[in-house]
């Protein structure tokens, strides 16, 4: 049931929806893996547009490289945990939304303390080859709707980022690395699921960060962007179930 201060704030969703699918995205539960330049917007577009229970999993302080990309990084929240600090961003639009803010890693040897079966929805925004790849594989084999994001980094044009199923996925080395190691050892996902990627993959022309020498460069444009693309899948995805 929707509050008084939800109604008002999801007004012109219910105006597009309608009244029925609001309240059907109000019980739609999901799991956000990774809060970073994609992670953080996916999580940001989903409570905007109506989905108020959110789990936000991820490990990481808010530094300062983050702000030129990250929902909740601003010089005002360095050095917080940064699914806390999302997650209070968020109870900033919905003070009524249910959001977990879990400070971990997802792995292979914590995959345990997950139930993903109690999610209608899990969103792979992992960086680490190793542990998206171990999301990767346990979300595909549960109840739960996986959708992935492929690389974001060295790219400036949001035009050009595409929607398609993993081993539709063409250009981004991220996905073609992941598929390598999943076919190496012999663990391929249990579904399909669909993938946001950009197969334009640009060089770093400047200095290397001197707190993660071994990134690359990243704009708000583009990781933004992969992240709305997210919450719209899930949105999507929702309203073709309803119907």
């Amino acid at each position: 049931m929707q509050t008084e201060t939800e109604k008002a704030i999801y007004s012109r969703t219910q105006r597009l929806l309608g009244g029925e699918m609001l309240e059907t995205l109000g019980a739609v539960r999901v799991l956000v893996v990774g809060v970073g330049g994609v992670g953080s917007w996916c999580a940001e577009g989903l409570l905007r547009s109506g989905i108020t229970h959110l789990t936000l999993v991820d490990s990481d302080r808010v530094c300062a490289s983050n702000v030129n990309r990250q929902a909740m990084a601003t010089v005002k929240t360095l050095g917080q945990v940064k699914v806390e600090a999302l997650r209070a961003r968020l109870l900033e639009i919905n003070p009524d939304a249910c959001i977990e803010a879990v400070q971990a890693v997802y792995s292979e040897e914590n995959a345990g303390q997950f139930d993903l079966d109690a999610y209608d929805y899990v969103i792979d925004a992992i960086d680490s080859l190793k542990d998206k790849a171990a999301l990767i594989l346990r979300a595909s084999a549960s109840r739960a709707t996986l959708f992935s994001s492929m690389g974001a980094a060295c790219k400036v044009d949001p035009t050009l980022v595409k929607v398609a199923e993993f081993w539709e996925v063409r250009g981004c080395p991220l996905g073609a690395a992941l598929r390598k190691r999943l076919r190496k050892a012999g663990t391929l996902p249990g579904k399909k699921f669909l993938c946001v990627y950009d197969d334009q993959v640009l060089p770093n022309l400047g200095d290397p960060d001197p707190d993660a020498p071994r990134a690359n460069g990243t704009l708000a444009p583009v990781t933004a962007i992969f992240g709305f693309t997210l919450a719209g899948l899930v949105i999507r995805d929702t309203l073709r179930s309803k119907k």
